[in-house]
């Protein structure tokens, strides 16, 4: 089902835009504008065999309404299998809202999004994310029940990016278990890409374990801070890619394990928080399997987040969260082995465990 609710297309975009849902299954997509507010947003459900599709809200300036749509199928379709891989009784969705989240965003206009959310009935619940607050959850909950991560205080899950970052350094960790037989990241040189709430949190924990930091950014002012406050050396530009280290840790936006910068990388490990960071699925995951590199799926290692707000749903505590998001260790370990065995790539080895997931709940 596709709701265009007035979407700008012309007919051969609109076959596009039906032609990528039916490749990628999703059940449904709602496009949302209201000319008073200024909202522009599009809702994707990729399945819900499992459960209830959740998955958070992004705010992002995208070029145009055709790139919002590609990185909102993509996400849809990741949080499906961050859900089956992780043994949540959920579906996958997710949702963009498209505008400068420091300039463009309101009350009215959260609000407005989450009169559409409800009209889903339920079957799209929405959460924080890049662009998006506990303050913004709770202007949406005005509207709608259908929505997790609002503040504590208020019943909610709170920030999920602690619990986001524990997951990611446990996938880490089992990466380097599965590389060099021990998983102390004592002395390992990590680069951590993107220092927001995430990228923070796991450069403590990497700092904990006393391993050789390196940090970048977009936000100069954030890499200061950052880098005062953890020790960590800041590496600013594109360099990165050409930097001698064991771990390259992606934790911003999507899209930067590419073709170029594969062939430039020098590490060991890939194994970060950002979704969607395969450029193309398939070209890329080869690339890294070629030179041997060890990709960590990032819709496994980074599933803390929806832990966090599934425990919401399911009133677990923090403790309990932790704990489901410490198992991220023995899942990452069982997608290595299980791609070595196969001969295949990690992503398609975790793609295949969380395809079966789905298929054995399928009434």
């Amino acid at each position: 089902m596709i709701e265009l609710n007035g979407l700008d297309v012309n007919e051969k975009e609109r076959s596009i835009i039906i032609d990528k849902m039916d490749k990628m299954g999703h059940e449904q997509v709602v496009f949302c504008r209201d000319k008073e507010t200024g909202l522009k947003a599009i809702i994707a459900i990729h399945d819900t065999t499992m459960g209830p599709a959740l998955g958070g809200t992004r705010m992002w300036n995208y070029k145009n309404e055709i790139d919002a749509l590609n990185d909102v199928l993509r996400l849809s379709r990741g949080m499906t299998y961050k859900a089956a891989i992780t043994g949540l009784e959920l579906g996958g969705g997710k949702a963009v809202i498209i505008g400068d989240a420091r300039y463009d965003k309101s009350e009215a206009l959260l609000r407005r999004f989450g009169q559409f959310v409800e009209s889903l009935g339920g079957k799209y619940i929405t959460a924080e994310d890049v662009g998006m607050s506990t303050k913004d959850m709770e202007y949406i909950r005005m509207e709608t029940r259908h929505v997790t991560g609002t503040a504590e205080e208020l019943g909610g899950s709170g920030d999920p990016s602690p619990v986001t970052a524990y997951g990611v350094y446990m996938g880490i960790k089992a990466a380097t278990m599965y590389r060099w037989g021990d998983n102390s990241l004592e002395g390992k040189t990590i680069l951590v890409q993107g220092i927001g709430h995430v990228g923070e949190h796991l450069v403590k924990h990497l700092t904990n374990e006393k391993a050789n930091i390196l940090i970048n950014d977009i936000n100069k002012e954030r890499l200061k801070i950052i880098s005062k406050k953890y020790g960590a050396k800041i590496v600013e530009g594109d360099s990165i890619y050409d930097l001698d280290m064991d771990i390259y840790s992606p934790c911003a936006l999507g899209a930067t394990l590419n073709t170029d910068t594969i062939s430039r990388l020098k590490c060991e490990i890939v194994a970060g928080a950002a979704n969607n960071q395969l450029e193309d699925e398939d070209v890329h995951a080869h690339q890294l399997l070629e030179k041997g590199i060890i990709y960590a799926p990032d819709f496994l290692i980074n599933a803390g987040g929806l832990i966090n707000v599934y425990s919401e749903i399911k009133r677990f505590s923090r403790e309990q969260s932790l704990e489901k998001t410490e198992n991220i260790y023995n899942t990452t370990l069982e997608i290595l082995n299980k791609a070595e065995e196969d001969g295949i790539t990690t992503n398609k080895a975790a793609i295949s465990i969380a395809e079966q997931r789905l298929s054995e709940n399928i009434k």
